[in-house]
């Protein structure tokens, strides 16, 4: 049975931090932020707390979480570290990078999934960094949300989560990334991107040369496909109304997008549109959420996650969204709202082309 407290959102003083880390410490769980999302913590090489996490977050058991560490010296306990690791965590650490590296028997099998592999990350944010350094252990975090759901970059939106389920917050404002971290494999031949985040392909090819990506960012897992990394199931990142992304040309796209939303309200259905700055005065006959300029990735990345929690608190049945070249930063975003959308999307074309529309 999962246990009940009297969540406490505190900001970060040196005082409830001392706390944090106590519980922490003492096997209870703390959720804290980090540049790119809030995450949910437990001592990494405590089973038992880990294992509260996942009751917490009604997360499968099979989906492996992120150790989270403040020091470099901390590796020592947790994994082997391949030799390109160390440009790497010279380059990009702190921040949202995680490797993939082989894992030391100090780690429960509960935090990799019982995969020989550990992921591992020193964030940048510098709330999560004190509380590394006062709990003094690594510290095992998935996304501070109820699993499925969009990941919360505010701690009022983990306290919507997870209310009577943790003893904690630390509120450290708004993360300022938005997306969760690259994930990246150095345990199984080339360098691969498992999960894309703020440090792009681009950036670690500048580091360590030739980056490839999983088959498996743009598209769901196959049947028996091992989910390596967080972030990797079908739906994920889901807010409860239906997403659809809507492919094309603009001036088609903006077209089909009026469409969709006219018939699904014919169906009764609470329609949104999810569409870039630029495009956004075009649609104005409709319930429109401004995904940021289409010329910055990043900017769509920083409210993508919030913009699906306020679709479902409006309570948005159906939800039709523009979609952005996946190069860069805007692989991460289609990453995450290809999940979003259980990867259902419909061409322009096809829908101005159907005749009950």
């Amino acid at each position: 049975m999962m246990k009940s407290y009297q969540t406490l959102l505190a900001s970060p003083t040196q005082e409830t931090l001392y706390q944090a880390a106590r519980l922490l410490q003492a096997g209870e769980l703390v959720a804290f932020p980090t540049e790119t999302v809030y995450g949910l913590g437990a001592n990494a090489l405590n089973e038992q707390a880990v294992l509260e996490i996942f009751k917490a977050k009604g997360r499968p058991a099979d989906n492996p979480l992120i150790v989270h560490i403040w020091d470099a010296k901390q590796l020592d306990g947790i994994c082997e570290v391949p030799p390109l690791a160390v440009p790497l965590m010279d380059a990009f650490w702190p921040g949202p990078l995680t490797i993939l590296m082989p894992r030391l028997s100090s780690i429960p099998d509960v935090v990799t999934a019982s995969l020989p592999t550990v992921a591992v990350r020193m964030p940048s944010h510098p709330v999560a960094r004190q509380l590394l350094q006062a709990c003094g252990l690594p510290i095992a975090a998935p996304s501070a949300n109820l699993s499925g759901k969009p990941s919360p970059t505010t701690a009022q939106s983990v306290m919507e989560d997870m209310r009577g389920r943790i003893p904690m917050i630390l509120d450290g404002g708004q993360s300022e990334v938005g997306l969760e971290s690259t994930v990246l494999d150095l345990c199984h031949g080339t360098p691969t991107i498992l999960r894309p985040g703020g440090v792009t392909k681009e950036m670690l090819e500048g580091v360590i040369g030739q980056v490839q990506l999983a088959g498996s960012i743009l598209r769901p897992l196959k049947e028996g496909e091992q989910a390596l990394s967080p972030g990797m199931r079908y739906r994920h990142y889901a807010p409860k109304g239906q997403v659809t992304l809507v492919e094309g040309t603009q001036e088609n796209v903006l077209s089909a997008m009026r469409s969709l939303a006219r018939a699904a309200q014919a169906h009764g259905e609470t329609c949104c549109l999810m569409a870039f700055s630029e495009h956004v005065p075009a649609l104005s006959d409709f319930r429109v959420y401004d995904l940021g300029s289409v010329l910055h990735p990043e900017e769509t990345a920083h409210r993508l996650f919030e913009i699906l929690r306020k679709t479902e608190e409006d309570g948005m049945s159906a939800i039709f969204s523009e979609v952005m070249p996946p190069q860069g930063m805007g692989l991460a975003v289609m990453n995450r709202l290809g999940r979003a959308a259980s990867f259902h999307t419909v061409s322009a074309l096809d829908v101005l082309g159907d005749p009950e529309l």
